[in-house]
């Protein structure tokens, strides 16, 4: 369904004479427990340490828990690591680098090896890659994920979501496969792109899955690159009110970033025009590789764009 997880939460009638909560689940492909489940809201404070935190990771996404903490009580704020941790794993970030015993893992849920390392990208559609990222609102937050062909940097598409379940990933899966598919689809190794429900229809299409060494995230650059895009030219700059606002928000600046913003990678073209130009017209640029110029994280500090 190309609709919203909220638009289908709405769709569900709990007094339906015929059909359980749990089957009209089911049928709309959400999880029964999405439409029972209440967030607890975060505090006030802890809500204005996870923007900072979402600020500081989206400029160092290398630092970890003591880095994080230390940059939070350099600038006054009374927390602790305990309560830092907290809200890293409630906003799903990871500091970037190499875990131990990466080969020892107790899920179920199956992991494929990373297949880019040196691999020279030269089409559209050979590679996608997908992420979620953290998205703050005023007085709360919510999750954003995109699905990105590593080429011509074109969203194929996205969806926001009020929790990090895997439905709204399956959801922009399932609308980006609907007109075209990759040779590679590569992932992080989050309980979301793991799960038997997200891989069916790569495998039924019959994609070949990547997934990055965990913490790695130089290993998905691209779409590193392309969170970084979208909070420094937008979201931090419209300080959303409402998921309404944010909705609307990522509507325009989404068909901006694909059809009119430039790329220097793309020799100063579009994602859209590099996308879907025919093969004979293509610049035969220098192939691109998952190491390249969008190594270069350290990002311009907010106040030289909002200054």
């Amino acid at each position: 369904m190309s609709c919203s997880l909220e638009q289908r939460r709405k769709w569900i009638s709990p007094e339906h004479p015929r059909l359980s909560i749990r089957r009209q689940c089911e049928l709309l492909g959400l999880a029964s427990a999405s439409y029972y489940y209440q967030a607890e809201p975060e505090s006030p404070e802890n809500l204005h340490y996870m923007h900072l935190l979402d600020q500081e990771y989206t400029h160092h996404p290398f630092y970890g828990v003591r880095k994080m903490t230390v940059c939070l009580q350099n600038e006054g704020h009374p927390v602790g690591p305990k309560r830092v941790r907290r809200l890293l794993r409630a906003m799903g970030l990871m500091a970037v680098y190499p875990k131990p015993r990466l080969s020892l893992n107790p899920s179920a849920h199956q992991r494929f090896p990373y297949l880019l390392k040196g691999v020279s990208i030269v089409r559209p559609n050979q590679v996608w890659s997908t992420d979620i990222t953290y998205i703050r609102l005023r007085g709360g937050f919510v999750f954003l994920a995109a699905i990105l062909d590593w080429y011509s940097r074109y969203v194929l598409a996205w969806e926001l979501s009020i929790s990090l379940e895997a439905d709204f990933c399956v959801a922009i899966l399932e609308r980006a496969l609907a007109d075209q598919r990759p040779e590679i689809f590569n992932t992080d190794q989050g309980v979301q792109f793991t799960s038997a429900q997200y891989q069916a229809p790569l495998l039924a299409a019959q994609v070949r899955l990547s997934m990055d060494g965990r913490g790695r995230a130089f290993d998905n650059i691209f779409v590193e690159r392309l969170w970084r895009s979208v909070k420094y030219e937008e979201v931090y700059l419209k300080d959303y009110r409402t998921v309404s606002e944010a909705r609307e928000g990522l509507q325009e600046y989404f068909p901006f970033y694909n059809r009119q913003r430039v790329h220097q990678a793309l020799d100063y073209r579009t994602p859209h025009s590099v996308h879907f130009a025919p093969p004979s017209t293509r610049k035969s640029n220098e192939p691109l590789t998952a190491r390249g110029r969008e190594l270069g994280l350290k990002a311009r500090p907010l106040a030289h764009l909002t200054g």
